[in-house]
């Protein structure tokens, strides 16, 4: 009895050394990307042939010295119909249930992992939530690791109401939005962790790439298989949760952080395009569409007109980030809960999952009749003792507005512009006299005779701040200064 169990335990570990095999984002009820080259890789023996079959397409390769392997399959057309990808090697693999068309990840701190069922109408959304063409992958748990990890886990799931509610709300209302107006297949990889700073997301080539973060870089460099590392370590979170699904062929990433790095201004600037352009790298896709979420209101409003305390900058910051090419912002400045400002996790993720998608929809995917966001700051003119603000993404128009829960965003006929502030050369500022004209924003005061300076909603909670366009999108804070 001892002797066949040997036998039995020698043949399945001969046969495991010889078996073919994918990471975990690689697998069955996964979407692939659409009209881009799809890598396909794995692990197996030196010099082992695999070949991988999908839609019509044959690709063939041989297993490096290091054990690896990989084949691109060309450019894939969108298709909802379950289609089988095999993969052959000294074992054969059979994936079914494959869908092809758009795939985001979704990442970052607790707002981003926030679920569906932690979320603004919960009941009502997970049992609405049958989108048999929406894919879900979640990584499990929170992972840290000092290098670069091949191998992860995880599965996809089909989309469904035993399925969504321990999704990310944030993304599922982003790719839900996406499959509704594009009428393909979305598949949605979650990858996040609650209280978690930008840092240890990236990559060291990103480190790399920001000169102003050699010295950060240098120390990732340094790091060996025993360096000790934490959820607060650079790269640490990268390394674990985000590199074993790389290069996975992606459309984009939705990104919500910034809280645990609020303290922040220009030094997030930095750290954000080290983000980016490492996790490009990563993906091997230069045009990663890349959309993240301004910081929402917290905490009691601000109630004095220079502001600048809180999250000022770091939203500031958030903003700036916008020179990288492919990227976006969404403002939720009017989606935390006026009975609650101290909740540090708004519900109305619907709004914040809807204004990602609106980016992408515009930017991504070439819908120029969509307005990607509110008004963002674009210039102004001192004439007297007026202030001319200009913007872009006015849509139809300026107004006031009023946000209210899940409700779209009201006009106030005749109401007055908030949160507006003006100041002269001694620095001191005060509220102004908004007014909407034409698609512009003139201030004034009777207190500063010659302004030479404006700033709007600059504050850890400007909860009275009520400029949109008419489609009832927010504008973003701002300030023409930089005192």
């Amino acid at each position: 009895m001892r002797t066949l169990t040997s036998c039995l335990l020698f043949i399945a570990v001969v046969f495991s050394a010889h078996a073919v095999r994918l990471p975990a984002v690689i697998n069955a009820n996964m979407v692939l990307q659409r009209d881009m080259q799809v890598p396909i890789w794995g692990w197996g023996d030196v010099g082992e042939k695999v070949s991988v079959s999908f839609a019509g397409q044959k690709k063939e390769t041989t297993v490096g010295k290091k054990g690896e392997w990989m084949v691109k399959l060309d450019k894939l057309k969108a298709n909802a119909s379950p289609s089988l990808l095999t993969v052959k090697g000294n074992n054969e693999i059979k994936l079914d249930n494959v869908l092809v068309g758009e795939v985001w990840i979704c990442s970052g701190q607790s707002n981003m992992e926030w679920r569906v069922s932690q979320c603004a109408n919960p009941k009502e959304e997970i049992a609405a939530a049958k989108y048999p063409n929406i894919r879900l992958f979640d990584v499990p748990g929170h992972t840290v690791h000092p290098i670069p990890q091949r191998e992860g886990k995880g599965e996809w799931k089909v989309c469904s109401p035993s399925t969504i509610s321990n999704f990310s709300a944030t993304g599922y209302y982003f790719g839900r939005r996406l499959h509704k107006e594009l009428n393909v297949p979305v598949g949605l990889v979650g990858s996040n962790w609650g209280g978690t700073r930008i840092e240890p997301w990236t990559t060291l080539d990103g480190f790399k790439s920001v000169p102003e973060l050699s010295e950060t870089a240098e120390k990732v460099k340094a790091y060996t298989q025993d360096t000790k590392v934490k959820g607060s370590t650079p790269s640490a979170i990268y390394n674990s949760m985000v590199h074993p699904l790389t290069p996975f062929a992606l459309r984009g990433a939705i990104w919500y952080q910034g809280e645990s790095n609020g303290g922040e201004g220009i030094t997030y600037y930095q750290k954000k395009h080290a983000l980016v352009q490492g996790w490009r790298k990563a993906f091997q896709n230069p045009n990663l569409g890349f959309y993240w979420v301004q910081l929402c209101n917290w905490k009691q409003p601000g109630t004095t007109p220079g502001g600048g305390d809180g999250w000022a900058k770091l939203r500031e910051a958030q903003t700036q980030a916008l020179d990288l090419k492919h990227t976006g912002m969404a403002v939720i400045i009017d989606l935390a809960d006026a009975h609650n400002p101290n909740d540090i996790h708004p519900k109305n993720k619907q709004d914040v999952g809807g204004r990602l998608a609106q980016w992408a929809l515009h930017q991504t995917y070439g819908k120029k009749n969509i307005v990607p966001s509110g008004p963002l700051y674009s210039g102004h003119k001192i004439k007297g003792n007026q202030v001319h603000l200009s913007f872009k993404n006015v849509g139809k128009g300026l107004m006031v507005g009023k946000k209210e829960k899940l409700e779209p965003t009201k006009q106030i006929k005749n109401g007055s512009l908030k949160h507006f502030s003006i100041a002269g050369a001694d620095k001191k500022w005060h509220w102004a006299d908004a007014k909407i004209v034409g698609d512009q924003v003139v201030l004034s005061s009777g207190a500063v005779k010659t302004p030479v300076a404006a700033r709007y909603a600059f504050t850890m909670n400007p909860a009275d701040a009520n400029l949109y366009n008419k489609e009832g999108l927010p504008a973003s804070p701002f300030r023409t200064d930089n005192w």
